[in-house]
């Protein structure tokens, strides 16, 4: 392995960490604020109206999308399907290349 490959597979696995401290600062806020909103929405009306779950949701959303994107979850392609489709396009590039 050269120098070149550790040098690039430690700045991935770095970005790596960097992504998923960022996706549990997030959910840690998440959990706090949210609990904080319940809260305010108990000691006003005592939930006749849970308004929170409005923030919730929304926020819910958001992280979902910050997680799927952390953790490389995409049920629609599969894991890795970009690098294989890049691959695949480099493969016929090569081919192509040879007939001219």
């Amino acid at each position: 392995m050269t120098h070149r490959d550790k040098e690039t597979k430690y700045y991935r696995a770095k970005e790596r960490v960097d992504n998923l401290k960022k996706f549990y600062t997030s959910l840690l806020s998440y959990v706090l604020f949210i609990a904080f909103l319940a809260g305010v929405n108990y000691w006003l009306d005592q939930w006749n109206y849970p308004w929170f779950l409005w923030a919730a949701f929304g926020w819910g959303i958001g992280l979902v999308f910050q997680a799927v994107k952390v953790f490389g979850y995409n049920p629609i392609l599969g894991k890795d399907w970009e690098t294989r489709k890049m691959n695949e396009l480099m493969k016929e590039d090569e081919e192509q290349e040879k007939w001219r």
